[in-house]
């Protein structure tokens, strides 16, 4: 059953706190992020933030994260900071752009999202990677579609729900 309510300015109201918390489940429970050493949060109202680990077991042959890395991270706190915008489908990145700015090794990254515009069917968000140390590392840009999947038909996103 989706969460009652719909996402208000600000993350403000039940029903958007319910919903940013079943997409963070979903997150969770998507098979591919078994893969990574990553936490979603959903803070408020269009933007999304990813904890994650960079370890040598994502390095490219030159000793630094791949870049599937970034796209992973950069497209999920994109996609995450524009889904928190809709509380019936589940969205589709359509188009992804991506600037790497900086190579990291190791340590802490966040990936912070953050939606820009769209409320119907076409949404625009954008991304950025920081290390441990404050510094940007990459940055992105998206375009996402609403898909005829609905979320309450996701058991990662209906589980926990009351």
């Amino acid at each position: 059953m989706p969460p009652e309510g719909r996402a208000e300015a600000g993350g403000v109201g039940i029903g958007a706190d319910l919903h940013y918390r079943a997409l963070e489940r979903l997150y969770a429970s998507a098979p591919i992020n078994e893969t990574f050493n990553s936490r979603l949060e959903i803070p408020g109202e269009g933007r999304s933030r990813i904890t994650f680990q960079i370890d040598e077991s994502v390095f490219h042959a030159a000793g630094a994260a791949h870049g599937t890395i970034y796209f992973k991270m950069l497209d999920d706190a994109a996609f995450y900071a524009a889904n928190s915008r809709t509380t019936d489908r589940f969205l589709l990145t359509t188009s992804f752009n991506l600037h790497f700015t900086k190579p990291v090794r190791s340590g802490e990254v966040v990936a912070e999202g953050l939606w820009i515009s769209g409320k119907r069917r076409v949404f625009v968000a954008e991304s950025r990677l920081i290390d441990a140390e404050g510094e940007e590392i990459g940055r992105g840009t998206g375009t996402l579609m609403r898909s005829r999947i609905a979320l309450s038909g996701l058991p990662g996103y209906s589980a926990g729900a009351e």
